[in-house]
């Protein structure tokens, strides 16, 4: 019987997913991934994976999706442990801004969401008690400033 971290690699290949980077890099794909599949039994469509805007300062947005016609900007942050703070407390009021921009962005390339409400959710990955993380999605994490 394959390793169920054997599966998913296999899973992820077939759905045209890249190969899990090595070293610290490849803990944060596998909270993205994590996340997506914490999204999609929520009920969200992905409509794209780590979208980086090359006009906005390099800002990436880790996960577009759709819930209930909404159109949902996801960041995913995790943490192997609570020593520095939770993973929602690492999205700090600069994050929030690249976050946006990005947002931005996406929103000037794709032709399909004209007047589309949007928010942006978070969701948080932290180690569970078992071999599962603990996931956490926050809905309408933040929202954009006045005056932006």
């Amino acid at each position: 019987m394959l390793p169920l971290s054997w599966a998913r690699r296999i899973a992820d290949r077939i759905r045209g997913l890249p190969a899990r980077p090595r070293g610290s890099r490849g803990a944060g794909w596998d909270w993205e991934r994590a996340a997506e599949r914490a999204l999609v039994a929520a009920g969200y469509r992905i409509l794209e994976r780590n979208f980086v805007s090359p006009h906005a300062g390099r800002s990436e947005i880790d996960l577009v999706a759709e819930e209930n016609g909404i159109l949902c900007f996801v960041e995913v942050k995790g943490r192997r442990s609570v020593a520095f703070g939770s993973p929602a407390e690492a999205i700090t009021a600069e994050k929030q801004r690249r976050i946006i921009r990005a947002a931005r962005a996406w929103l000037a390339r794709s032709k399909k969401t004209p007047g589309r409400d949007c928010r942006f959710d978070v969701v948080c990955v932290s180690k569970g008690a078992g071999l599962e993380p603990a996931i956490e999605i926050i809905r309408d994490a933040f929202r954009l400033p006045d005056g932006y």
